[in-house]
């Protein structure tokens, strides 16, 4: 009976020493985890705050980027605007250099399509249009002088004669003195288109 008692008392101790011994890998085990676990989250949270940092710096570099370039754009515009402002005042020196000039080449193609024994009196020009008064000793001098108008290219096609009288005068040729107005519209011929020097071929 005292061996049966031994045996059933090593039993016990052996199954109280298995279950110690789980009971402490057990244990180990979740230390391991919790440390393994423990050491990932400190891991992920220096990668996480070292990407927003970056992320942080790269918002400021874009940040920084955009106000330079809004200053940028900002000098574009003053030079856009600048240059409309220059462009305006070329267009407008041209068209006063063209207005100055175009009265000096009608005066030169007047004066150059008028024949003997005719004379001007007055000259009128309101925009284009041009109204002359002057006189002659022969109608034909008269529609000389209307033919080397419109001849000349300066002047748009058909010339009116708007009036003639003839006065009786002593002394001039005939004996007669034509007086006229004619009406006239002013247009300088288009400029023509340079020509290209032909280009030599070698055969």
């Amino acid at each position: 009976m005292i061996r049966i008692n031994l045996l059933a008392a090593e039993r016990t101790q052996k199954k109280t020493k298995a279950a110690f011994g789980s009971g402490q890998q057990m244990v180990v085990a979740c230390t391991l985890i919790l440390i393994l676990g423990l050491g990932f989250v400190a891991w992920r949270y220096v990668v996480l705050s070292r990407e927003s940092t970056q992320i942080d710096n790269e918002i400021s570099a874009a940040q920084q980027e955009t106000v330079r370039l809004h200053s940028i754009i900002q000098q574009v515009q003053q030079f856009e605007q600048r240059k409309a402002q220059l462009q305006q005042r070329v267009t407008l020196i041209q068209q006063l250099r063209k207005g100055q000039t175009g009265p000096v080449h009608m005066l030169d193609q007047v004066s150059r399509s008028l024949p003997p024994m005719l004379w001007l009196t007055n000259m009128k020009q309101t925009n284009a249009d041009v109204v002359i008064d002057g006189q002659s000793t022969t109608l034909t001098g008269l529609s000389e002088f209307v033919s080397n108008l419109e001849a000349s290219g300066y002047f748009k096609r058909s010339i009116e004669i708007v009036s003639t009288q003839v006065d009786t005068v002593a002394g001039a040729p005939n004996g007669q003195l034509i007086k006229f107005q004619i009406k006239a519209t002013f247009q300088p011929p288009e400029p023509k288109p340079a020509t290209l020097a032909p280009t030599k071929t070698t055969g």
